[in-house]
């Protein structure tokens, strides 16, 4: 696995079986995958910025916890600093490394409940526990206050021993954004930094000016690039919008951890991870891009759904695995 200015493609499944009733993308996935992407996209007609944030936030939570967590973790409450969080522990990883999670819902809905499941999958696969802070929501709690949180539970595990290099910090969608917002944070305050980030589909650039707007807007089965400019309005002002804690594309990437991004082909925000990817290349900096063909935003999340789902979640466990020198699974 490359992780250095490289980019790894991994291919799907060529299998094309049409289902009855469905659409017919010019795609080349699993039969259950077409299954999920229709599913999800008849939901995500329904998630617009103009829906009050409280109906989406029942609504994700209510679609989102249906279905458990991996078998042999252990789910524990904590509060951190203040701050409402979750452990997630698989059996013999009490004392093992820690994947520091920020989990997604475009700053205004997620919570440690909705990505209960797909964290626990992967930290059972790289064998180390999950901690997931339930930070702020926007519009409530605008940036900087979901940044600030993060910060804060993470200073607040080193004060209590614990080894940066033994963390490992991640995210998806909005939550992959504020994972490298809480990098870039602590590193201009002179913190020591995780072994490395791992970040699904992230929202690393909110004005939306990416290429993929529009030569995947005919592609991306949930969302719609003109959406974009009000659900960043949630999180923060327009004259924020380039600030690099909210938007990392923006930043200066020297002397950062490796980062391991996975993204779809098939999705709007695809040209923030390869211009984020470019920008670390060149800087120098450890990046391993793997651009998923067919896939769409953090595909990752319907893992035991789909197969894609969990070679994915194998690929994140093998490079944690490598970061933090865990052991194999058996």
């Amino acid at each position: 696995m490359p992780t250095t200015g490289g980019t790894s493609r991994t291919s799907s499944s060529t299998w094309s079986a049409s289902v009855p009733g469905l659409p017919e993308p010019a795609i080349m996935i699993s039969l259950r995958a077409r299954l999920v992407r229709f599913l999800a996209k008849q939901y995500f007609r329904r998630v617009r910025p103009d829906v009050d944030p409280q109906v989406l936030r029942q609504s994700f939570e209510k679609i989102a916890t249906r279905l458990p967590p991996a078998r042999r973790v252990r789910v524990i409450p904590a509060s951190i600093a203040g701050i409402d969080c979750e452990w997630l522990v698989p059996r013999g990883s009490e004392d093992a490394p820690v994947l520091y999670y920020l989990h997604g819902g475009a700053y205004v809905m997620g919570s440690s409940r909705t990505h209960r499941r797909l964290v626990s999958f992967i930290a059972r696969a790289a064998r180390v526990r999950a901690l997931m802070p339930n930070y702020r929501l926007a519009p409530e709690h605008r940036f900087p206050a979901g940044l600030t949180d993060a910060c804060t539970v993470y200073r607040r595990l080193l004060a209590q021993g614990l080894d940066p290099a033994q963390i490992a910090i991640g995210g998806d969608s909005a939550g992959g954004g504020l994972a490298m917002a809480t990098i870039l944070k602590l590193r201009d305050d002179g913190a020591r930094l995780p072994a490395c980030a791992v970040l699904l589909s992230p929202w690393l650039d909110l004005t939306g000016s990416g290429e993929s707007m529009q030569t995947r807007a005919g592609l991306d089965p949930l969302f719609r690039a003109a959406d974009m400019p009000a659900t960043a309005d949630h999180y923060c002002n327009t004259n924020e919008l380039r600030n690099p804690l909210v938007s990392p594309l923006y930043s200066d990437v020297h002397n950062l951890p490796p980062v391991f991004i996975q993204v779809g082909d098939h999705e709007i925000l695809l040209s923030d991870s390869t211009r984020f990817s470019d920008r670390l290349s060149a800087a120098g900096s450890g990046i391993t891009l793997q651009t998923w063909p067919d896939m769409w935003h953090v595909f990752q999340f319907f893992i035991g759904q789909m197969p894609e789902s969990g070679r994915a979640v194998r690929e994140i466990a093998q490079f944690l695995r490598h970061k933090m020198r865990t052991p194999s699974p058996g």
